[in-house]
């Protein structure tokens, strides 16, 4: 893709409504003996009208935290709202009493999350747990709520609906559970869908299906999304636009297309270099090496710098601020920083 095209799709967003703005988010927890986990540590996004957004990094780098905090489903204590702002249409609902959060929950803000087996009960029949928000929602009576309840179903995909609605999930597929957990997600057309890891345990041509889907009701029902993930080739596909998570932080911030053109921070180069590619014929993938910090230990400086083949002494004593490195692309690295100390190419 050309720059002017890059330039010109990030002028578009920029334009857009938004939908929701979190700003200087922090989520500390306590874990005794004075020792304390800064899961989510001071970040910041905004998610536009219509837009898919990706949210990526390794486990332990804060993603289903800070989804979790937007929903307000982490539990506190022994989670801590620290410091922070969520705005959903301009409306802060970090501050609503939990009578008016319940209404935003599954009304506004829909989620669908990483395992469809935990996540459904298997008491309740799959027509009752669609109907459960129905019910509280949008106050149907209950053969009008089965009625909806089976057109969900079948707009999800799902063959034979009338039987299926009065089915267990343990009768089910992981691909059909989890077309299960979007039609609930999606049941009283939400302005938000937050997708944490949504196929992460299903197989490749499922995985292929599922992202489709939720591109799909995204258009239907005139929805942004949020997706939590560590694969980057789901970014590619689906995302319009990239946060890069690392240590409890956004490290890069980009266009999608932006980012695997021309990537900023050596943490989002190093995870691009894990990714395989059908033009290279190699025994084994590259690796990033060490691992993500622990959050009750980050080190004084960049979080990254002990990973980093670009790492000088200013990287281990201070920790560098996201900065525009262009206008609509951000990175928290020394190297754009003006302390220089090496090249990164």
């Amino acid at each position: 893709m050309h720059a002017s095209q890059v330039e010109k799709n990030e002028e578009t967003t920029l334009q857009k409504e938004v939908l929701l703005e979190v700003e200087d988010l922090r989520i500390y927890f306590e874990l005794g003996r004075q020792k304390v986990a800064k899961a989510v540590d001071g970040v910041s996004f905004t998610i536009h009208k219509g837009e898919t957004v990706a949210l990526v990094g390794e486990s332990g780098s804060g993603k289903s935290i800070t989804s979790l905090s937007i929903m307000r489903l982490v539990p506190m204590p022994p989670g801590k709202l620290v410091s922070g702002s969520v705005k959903l249409n301009d409306r802060e609902i970090l501050t609503l009493p939990e009578k008016k959060m319940r209404e935003v929950r599954g009304n506004e803000i829909g989620m669908i999350f990483q395992e469809p087996m935990t996540s459904l009960d298997p008491v309740f029949t799959i027509g009752n747990q669609i109907m459960e928000s129905l019910l509280h929602h949008q106050g149907l009576k209950r053969k009008e709520a089965k009625n909806k309840a089976i057109d969900l179903l079948k707009l999800v995909g799902i063959a034979n609906a009338e039987k299926v609605v009065d089915e267990y999930p343990h009768q089910l597929s992981g691909g059909m559970r989890q077309r299960v957990m979007i039609a609930i997600a999606m049941s009283n057309n939400p302005k938000l869908l937050i997708a944490d890891e949504p196929t992460t345990a299903l197989d490749v041509t499922v995985q292929a299906q599922i992202l489709k889907l939720m591109l799909k009701m995204k258009e239907e029902f005139n929805s942004s999304i949020l997706l939590i993930t560590h694969d980057m080739g789901v970014v590619a596909e689906t995302a319009d636009r990239v946060l890069v998570m690392y240590g409890g932080q956004i490290v890069e911030e980009a266009a999608v297309k932006e980012l695997f053109l021309n990537p900023k921070h050596p943490y989002t180069k190093a995870l691009l270099k894990t990714m395989p590619s059908l033009d290279q014929n190699v025994d084994r993938l590259p690796s990033i090496p060490g691992s993500v910090p622990p959050a009750h230990s980050f080190p004084q400086g960049c979080r990254f710098a002990e990973r980093c083949e670009f790492a000088f002494d200013q990287c281990k004593q201070q920790l560098p601020e996201l900065i525009n490195v262009t206008d609509a692309h951000k990175a928290r690295c020394h190297l754009y920083s003006g302390f220089g100390g090496g090249s990164i190419v």
